[in-house]
């Protein structure tokens, strides 16, 4: 497990500063100080280490619990929970890296790496964001005749272009980017309950 945790952390890094195109097995092994047979043996190719190393970032930022709908809680509290881990992830500068990183290989040519980053990460996301919102409907919490879009307008709200800042280099101030991305999920979070609120 030591190993395996070791290779994904060193993965993680080489996609993030290399590009999935740019990291090669090699590397990965050399940087997490095991050898490339090991990094086989435990990933058994590249696009499954992308993969894993997609699910374990996430997994840490955004367990699966974070969609829980807890029946005595107000829904306006679950979804405020929810928003502001999916803001600051996604407004990360790692996160953000990752993505330049992968925008880079599609430009090359290499739609493919994209498409795992959208399978591993937004499809799983918008999964769990639209059980929690069925849940709710279910509950009387909330009125919502398209749950797949109300998923994504919510996603869509609560970041507003704070991600699109980072990703071209925007955000001069950590402070405030930091406040500004707290202020934009509550907000968006308010404007989602005025339009989805039972009346």
């Amino acid at each position: 497990m030591e190993k395996r945790a070791a290779i994904l952390e060193a993965a993680k890094g080489l996609f993030v500063r290399n590009a999935f195109a740019g990291t090669s097995m090699d590397a990965v092994a050399a940087e997490a100080g095991v050898s490339k047979l090991t990094v086989y043996s435990h990933f058994g190719d590249k696009d499954n280490l992308f993969r894993e190393v997609v699910r374990a970032r996430l997994q840490d930022l955004l367990p699966e619990n974070t969609y829980d709908l807890d029946p005595d809680a107000e829904i306006g509290q679950t979804l405020l929970n929810v928003a502001l881990a999916h803001a600051r992830l996604d407004c990360d500068k790692e996160t953000v890296g990752t993505f330049r990183a992968i925008l880079s290989d599609c430009r090359q040519g290499n739609p493919r790496y994209g498409r795992l980053l959208w399978e591993e990460g937004s499809v799983r996301t918008h999964g769990l964001m639209e059980r929690l919102l069925s849940r709710a409907v279910d509950a009387g919490m909330l009125d919502i005749d398209d749950v797949p879009r109300a998923a994504v307008q919510f996603l869509a709200l609560i970041k507003g272009d704070l991600m699109m800042r980072r990703m071209f280099g925007c955000d001069d101030c950590p402070h405030a980017y930091a406040a500004e991305i707290e202020a934009t999920a509550r907000a968006g979070v308010a404007t989602f309950l005025r339009a989805y609120v039972p009346r």
